[in-house]
């Protein structure tokens, strides 16, 4: 049985620059261990203005974040001295652990000409023990990620495990992250084998249960579910999902099993003892203003 649909909504995180946000949901604060999800472009921007795009260095604290482009680039630099231009059908994996802080620039102009912006952005909350780990960051080119073809089917496994897929990226929690590209009436299944599953179509339409679903939509199915697939035409999905992790905090761009854990950041932020990019120093985003707000609803976040 679908449990939930959540419909994106519209969020600006720059000049320039609006997403569609789909987690954090009210009603579905996360599905399995991933807690946001922001889908970005297609962005087709004037060169002279690709600057005013750029997420300046921002802190996370309790979370991995995920990026993953269709097209486009963008350059990410982190207070562990990390400099990685991120190019389409890699997995840059950011694990924040205690706290690190990061930007990401769009200094080629040609990567943004024609609409060729386009990335998913996800974070994956950590278990309890790992929330505190030493932070990382991983980039897992194309070639590292095991691709499935079938009838009318394409994926590529960008984390965790499904449909007989595994990898090496490394991840704290059982999960399933997949990129998939459907032609018209193909026929597709979820994986079994996970608590919690998702469907995001990033493009195109699918039918499942007699109903069409379209872009910018997530469908949400608990396990012993087994939903039909059907695709109304050419369609792009991103698949996601695993365990459930148990409540967690989320204000800004940190997230935390205890909410005295997020005020710590919020502190160590302010007073600049999460350390910025040793390449990309002389800006930062500030702590936003901590307004009342109703429970559970945080303050816009940074892209990633």
């Amino acid at each position: 049985m679908l449990d939930i649909v959540i419909e994106a909504r519209k969020a600006s995180i720059g000049p320039g620059m609006d997403v569609r946000r789909i987690l954090p949901f009210r009603l579905k604060r996360m599905v399995g261990p991933f807690i946001f999800m922001d889908h970005a472009g297609p962005v087709a921007v004037q060169p002279k203005t690709s600057d005013s795009m750029d997420v300046l260095p921002h802190p996370h604290i309790g979370l991995s974040t995920v990026s993953y482009l269709f097209g486009g680039q963008v350059t990410h630099r982190d207070s562990l001295g990390v400099e990685q231009v991120i190019r389409p059908g890699e997995v840059n994996w950011m694990t924040a652990g205690s706290g690190i802080a990061h930007s990401e620039r769009f200094e080629d102009p040609s990567a943004l000409a024609g609409g060729k912006l386009e990335m998913i952005q996800t974070w994956v909350a950590l278990p309890e023990k790992d929330e505190e780990a030493a932070p990382a960051f991983n980039n897992y080119k194309p070639e590292q990620l095991p691709i499935y073809t079938d009838t009318g089917v394409w994926m590529r496994l960008i984390a965790g495990d499904a449909y007989g897929l595994m990898n090496h990226v490394k991840t704290h929690s059982p999960l399933f992250y997949l990129h998939a590209i459907l032609d018209k009436d193909a026929r597709f299944g979820l994986p079994k084998e996970h608590a919690e599953r998702g469907i995001y179509i990033a493009n195109g339409s699918i039918e499942v249960g007699g109903r069409t679903y379209t872009s910018g939509q997530m469908l949400v199915f608990s396990k012993g579910v087994d939903p039909k697939i059907l695709a109304k035409e050419k369609t792009t999905l991103m698949l996601l999902g695993g365990e459930p992790l148990g409540e967690r905090f989320i204000w800004w761009n940190f997230v935390s099993s205890r909410k005295e854990r997020i005020e710590q950041a919020k502190a160590d932020w302010k007073e600049g003892r999460i350390l910025l990019p040793p390449t990309d120093n002389l800006e930062f985003t500030p702590l936003p203003e901590d307004r009342s707000r109703p429970a559970g609803d945080p303050p816009p976040q940074a892209l990633s």
